[in-house]
């Protein structure tokens, strides 16, 4: 145990976190996500949500500032009517961590994919929203 980090990131994801530079991308898989068969680096957090997950990384992780949109979102299929409250939550905790680089954007479902098998690790979570995918793009941090 250490005091500051959130007990919910394990030694695993820590090290990733750590590992990863700038404009590097992890993605946060829901439980429908093809996670093992996309991922060039798997880190497994089975009974976790994507939302506690995502507030847990982004008390350490800066957003890169030097993009658009460091946060991307799976797109909805066209015709699927499936509804997407947990975006709402996922802006809600990015623009507390990030009050000023907070943008998102929204990629094709296909093209999200393989996005995802370029990105440096894929966390596979238990989340069982539909849509609830979600890449960070990392930025740096800035001494104060």
């Amino acid at each position: 145990m250490l005091k500051g980090i959130p007990s919910i990131l394990s030694p695993e994801l820590l090290k990733v976190l750590m590992e990863m530079g700038h404009g590097d991308e992890i993605v946060l898989a829901d439980g429908n996500f093809p996670a093992a068969s996309i991922a060039n680096k798997l880190v497994r957090c089975d009974g976790h949500s994507t939302v506690e997950l995502l507030d847990a990384i982004l008390k350490l992780f800066p957003l890169d500032p030097y993009v658009d949109a460091p946060v991307a979102l799976m797109q909805v299929v066209p015709g699927d009517t499936v509804k997407t409250p947990i975006w709402d939550v996922y802006k809600e905790i990015v623009e507390r961590h990030e009050p000023v680089n907070n943008k998102f954007e929204h990629v094709e479902r296909f093209a999200f994919y393989d996005r995802a098998k370029k990105a440096y690790a894929v966390v596979a979570t238990g989340e069982k929203a539909l849509y609830a995918n979600i890449i960070l793009k990392k930025g740096v941090v800035v001494e104060k």
